[in-house]
């Protein structure tokens, strides 16, 4: 069966879930985010099949996340370096971090995020950069693009009409 393509599709939720919705996508990127390069590496860290490994390392590359650079010319061998399309994925998986440590850790916290200076534990929120206000459901909503087509604009419609009536009713 053929995987739907959703890097067409106008909401930027379902195009970024083109790039990096594969579980190990994710994980590789984990990896990265942790300093691993090498396609050696990520094979120790991770209990993936060489062959899907390869695929996925392929595909971060051609989504932009990665760029592959030559580190050893003889037997040919490549490194994988976070791009700046990469790198702004950690936001992402540090906010995917916190969820799951609040919700899915029934044993505790097996890995957190730190001030690398002291060492105190951070409490990751996702705010608005320019006000520092935490993005509440109650304050912000979602809005229609300035470039927004016909069809976003009639969903983001429906959307707005769905959660007023939730909330008048």
């Amino acid at each position: 069966m053929e995987k739907t393509k959703l890097s067409n599709m106008d909401c930027p939720i379902a195009r970024a879930f083109d790039r990096v919705g594969e579980w190990w996508s994710v994980l590789i990127l984990r990896d990265a985010f942790h300093g691993l390069t090498r396609f050696d590496q990520f094979q120790r860290s991770l209990p993936i099949a060489p062959n899907m490994l390869t695929r996925r390392l392929n595909a971060l590359v051609d989504a932009g996340l990665f760029e592959r650079r030559l580190y050893n010319e003889h037997p040919p061998r490549h490194e994988y370096v976070l791009t700046e399309t990469g790198r702004d994925f950690r936001p992402v998986m540090i906010a995917m971090m916190a969820w799951g440590n609040r919700h899915f850790a029934p044993d505790g916290i097996q890995s957190t995020l730190v001030d690398a200076r002291t060492g105190i534990e951070a409490d990751p929120v996702v705010v608005d950069r320019a006000s520092g206000r935490l993005l509440s459901e109650e304050d912000f909503t979602f809005a229609a693009g300035p470039a927004a087509t016909d069809a976003v604009l009639k969903r983001m419609s429906f959307v707005e009409r769905t959660r007023r009536e939730k909330t008048d009713g």
